[in-house]
């Protein structure tokens, strides 16, 4: 009997569903970036597994898909200024409105992004700032300035460089009193030789979790870091400050995308649905510090992030933040200035 229950036991495995080991999804987002918990529950309530790679910088995961990763991942996280280029690289796939009945939860200012209009692409997934994250020494007040690491005079102890193109050439270039889009090559040589001048002063490059990292554990005393890196280390430690320099900084959104040839579409298309519910959303935002783009989200943010500056800017702030843009030809100034900058 034992032996006929078995082998009935077995012919019934052949014809089961799918083990949910054999549903997959494939995540490449940012270090950091994503709440486990928030994972695992979409594991469960859709029978499959979640495996995340990381990037600390937008370039090398363009870099990535552009050399085959396109037809591995099915869910990347690109900033804003980013979008339209993976669209004329054919590396981003349009998106099914009637799969994502949750967009009808984001905030009308990101319902229709100029990067990408009617959100044919992307999705905003969170948004936040550029700036800088201090350990202010004691007594002494921290000038709201990005010459705490492009002036020697006012640098207050050792720093860490932000390891993006964009992100550190826009710092030297708003100290400098210029837009972060330029493309007048006299002031993309003035940031690049800003940057060049601070190189030897600094503990080096590294990305924004990483330069996060140095500041807590009192290995540096300044970093350019995001705005939620900062707000998690400030949580972590309340002596830490966050300043956005008064000569202007970036403002920025990061987006949910589908990589053109994602290996499993559907279950793309369900988990950045899930992730436009309005709880978790504000699970996603309270776990990570940074300003929500759902609007539904915003009864479930935690009222002390919502009151955060380093969260959520005040108007007077945002007035002073710029936006990247997508340069098109004119980006590879950009990116001859930043391997002068690495070369040396």
């Amino acid at each position: 009997m034992r032996l006929l229950l078995s082998l009935l036991l077995c012919l019934a495995g052949l014809h089961a569903p799918l083990a949910a080991a054999d549903a997959k999804l494939n995540v490449f987002i940012w270090s950091e970036y994503l709440d486990p918990e928030v994972v695992k529950e979409f594991e469960r309530a859709h029978g499959c597994k979640v495996t995340v790679d990381v990037y600390e910088e937008a370039e090398s995961m363009l870099a990535k898909l552009q050399a085959g990763g396109a037809a591995l991942y099915d869910v990347v996280v690109p900033p804003d200024h980013m979008v339209p280029t993976m669209v004329k690289l054919g590396l981003l796939a349009p998106l099914r409105p009637a799969n994502l009945p949750n967009l009808k939860n984001l905030d009308p200012k990101f319902a229709n992004p100029p990067y990408d209009r009617g959100n044919k692409f992307s999705v905003a997934y969170q948004w936040g700032t550029v700036g800088i994250l201090v350990r202010p020494a004691a007594g002494k007040p921290v000038p709201e300035t990005w010459g705490l690491v492009f002036d020697a005079q006012q640098q207050p102890g050792k720093f860490v460089l932000i390891d993006s193109v964009r992100d550190c050439l826009g710092a030297a270039l708003k100290f400098k009193g210029h837009s972060l889009n330029t493309v007048e090559v006299a002031h993309l040589e003035e940031a690049r030789d800003l940057v060049l001048a601070a190189k030897p002063r600094a503990l080096g490059f590294d990305g924004s979790v990483g330069a996060k990292n140095k500041v807590v554990a009192k290995t540096a005393s300044v970093a350019i870091v995001y705005s939620g890196e900062a707000a998690r280390a400030m949580t972590d430690d309340a002596s830490l400050r966050y300043i956005i320099p008064r000569e202007g900084s970036q403002v920025w959104v990061d987006n949910l995308c589908i990589p053109a040839k994602a290996p499993h579409r559907d279950l793309a298309e369900k988990f950045i649905n899930f992730a436009l519910d309005a709880k978790t959303g504000a699970r996603l935002s309270n776990f990570l510090q940074f300003a929500t783009p759902n609007a539904a989200a915003k009864a479930f943010i935690k009222p002390e992030d919502l009151k955060n500056p380093a969260i959520y800017p005040p108007a007077d702030v945002l007035a002073k933040l710029e936006f990247l843009e997508d340069l098109g030809a004119k980006t590879k100034l950009y990116d001859e200035a930043w391997t002068q900058i690495k070369a040396r």
